[in-house]
């Protein structure tokens, strides 16, 4: 199969195919005769399980030590669990910063709303930002 028709199959756009092929996620034949990339049904179930892979959260560089291991004959499921759950940690963590974030940006909106616009004066820059108060045990990132 050439670039069009595994992509068409696989349901994503040559030029992902081609990239991947550059990568080394898929490994396509040569033909002899003319030199272009030939694909095969591995192929197409690879690029489904990269797709289905990154919908999950994975990154290109995991997927392809996913995909070596796999390629050793052992099992890479242990090292599938041990990348998402720690993918959830950092997500939980990041989601906590942003809800932080986010009520700082609300309650400084609420302080703002009925104070005056102030004038730069060599020691003031913005008032709204510089009168903002939070709590003193919130870290700032």
């Amino acid at each position: 199969m050439t670039v069009r028709d595994v992509a068409t199959l696989a349901n994503i756009s040559p030029e992902v195919v081609r990239y991947y092929s550059r990568i080394g996620l898929i490994k396509p034949q040569r033909n002899r005769k003319n030199g272009y990339k030939l694909y095969d049904a591995s192929d197409i179930s690879r690029l489904i399980f990269i797709r289905r892979a990154k919908t999950l959260g994975y990154t290109l560089k995991e997927i392809k030590n996913i995909l070596s291991h796999s390629n050793t004959g052992t099992s890479p499921c242990p090292m599938v669990r041990r990348i998402i759950e720690n993918r959830i940690d950092d997500n939980r963590q990041r989601l906590d910063d942003m809800l932080s974030l986010q009520t700082r940006m609300e309650n400084a909106v609420e302080q703002w709303k009925h104070m005056p616009d102030g004038t730069p004066d060599g020691d003031s820059v913005c008032i709204l930002i510089e009168s903002f108060t939070h709590d003193n045990n919130m870290e700032v990132r």
